[in-house]
């Protein structure tokens, strides 16, 4: 792997809190993600499945965790299982974890090749009454595709009927949601690897350029540095692309006057960035430009002040489209008319600003936890409103990344320019 791993205490620590979640006599299962097909004989880039890797730091394909807290024995209340190494593996594939490795990554005691599963597991299940298993439960999901988890569920019911079975996602949101200061940490190194590609870019810019040679230059510094590279498909958008919210393709020309959006973040360790920037093509704003562009910053620092802890990020959705309604009357984009008239279901601001303005980021960009209970210190969010005028090809969105603290808010992204003034300079130093 690039990246440098964080400590097993981390694991050990995280392991523990989801133990002291579980019911008496409970076992928790976890599984590696598939390596997916391409096609002929070809594979995708293995990701791991984030929640196996929240527990136990193991970056490896057919894996398998296994909790079960109550366990008589205490060598056997955590089972961690891998896939056994041999010369042809080693040939083709390369190094896989020797058991001392997985433990020294791991802080597990009990490392077994995976095709000793099935007779741990059949111990274990003797002896546990609860058996929580895991799904992709996220608020956004839309699975289309068997997981290794998926299949164990049907096995594993099958199999052993008559045990009481429990979804573990809600536990591992609730868990996830809360960073530990070693994940704030490898989130930093992803935000400061973003800030490198991102000042990278600021000099190469000018009119004439195409949208894929600023990605190559993004990618190029991200590697460099240590990540596997995107967190997410990037969206490098000039002119009117930008107010297409999700344009990936990055293939047209950069036109003299227009504006580029910037939706870009390196991933580092697994964990992500997430960043949203918008520059002029010849590094001056025209007046138009700027006037969006600082109604829109505007937004964002009065959004990031007012995630705090004990926030419900339902009621802040709200109060920041009030905020931005303002700023689109100001820019005549919008009247009281609009206002008076509105659908309150889809008030009159969405029509230039129609996304939500912050989620949960970690080990997915779109992380999971929860988006109706009270926020609280640990969680990091996204804080990126926008503004999307297409009758007049312009769109802008600025997107920071922030902790919450005890007393208000750290800002990850603190050191990537982002006052235009600031942007202007770094795009027509000499």
């Amino acid at each position: 792997m690039k990246y440098t791993p964080l400590p097993k205490e981390l694991y050990i620590k995280n392991r523990q809190k989801l133990s002291e979640k579980l019911p008496a006599k409970s076992i928790a299962v976890f599984h590696s993600n598939d390596i997916m097909p391409t096609n002929a004989d070809g594979t995708m880039r293995f990701r791991q499945n984030n929640d196996i890797f929240y527990l136990s730091g193991i970056d490896q394909e057919e894996s398998i965790l296994v909790i079960c807290p109550d366990f008589p024995n205490p060598d056997m209340r955590e089972v961690l299982f891998l896939r056994e190494t041999n010369e042809h593996i080693a040939i083709w594939e390369g190094h896989k974890y020797t058991k001392e490795e997985a433990f020294e990554a791991s802080g597990i005691q009990n490392i077994q090749w995976v095709t000793n599963f099935e007779q741990v597991l059949n111990t274990l299940m003797a002896l546990s009454e609860h058996v929580f298993l895991n799904t992709n439960e996220h608020l956004r999901a839309d699975v289309q595709v068997e997981s290794r988890d998926a299949r164990f569920i049907k096995l594993c019911k099958q199999r052993y009927p008559l045990h009481t079975y429990h979804r573990v996602a809600p536990l591992m949101h609730q868990l996830r949601a809360v960073k530990e200061q070693e994940e704030i940490n490898q989130m930093q190194i992803a935000c400061d690897i973003t800030e490198k590609g991102f000042r990278r870019i600021l000099s190469f810019v000018k009119p004439g350029v195409t949208e894929y040679e600023i990605e190559a230059e993004f990618i190029h510094e991200f590697i460099r540095n240590r990540s596997k590279g995107f967190a997410y498909e990037p969206i490098i958008a000039s002119g009117a692309n930008a107010c297409v919210l999700h344009y990936i393709e990055n293939k047209e020309i950069c036109k003299d006057g227009d504006l580029i959006l910037f939706d870009v973040g390196a991933e580092f360790g697994n964990y992500n960035a997430d960043m949203s920037r918008t520059i002029p093509v010849n590094g001056r704003f025209t007046k138009r430009q700027r006037s969006v562009y600082d109604a829109v910053l505007r937004v964002q620092r009065a959004a990031m002040d007012m995630l705090t802890p004990g926030t419900n990020i339902q009621d802040y959705h709200k109060e920041v489209g009030l905020i931005m309604q303002s700023e689109l009357v100001s820019l005549g984009l919008i009247d009281q008319t609009d206002i008076k008239n509105q659908d309150p279901k889809w008030p009159a601001y969405k029509k230039y600003f129609m996304h939500g303005t912050s989620h949960h980021l970690g080990l997915d960009v779109h992380d999971v936890g929860t988006m109706y209970e009270a926020i609280t210190p640990g969680m990091v969010f996204t804080v990126e409103p926008g503004i999307y005028i297409q009758e007049e090809g312009l769109g802008i969105r600025l997107e920071n990344n922030i902790v919450i603290q005890d007393n208000g808010n750290f800002d990850l992204m603190r050191n990537i320019p982002i006052e235009a003034e600031e942007i202007e300079e770094l795009m027509n130093k000499a």
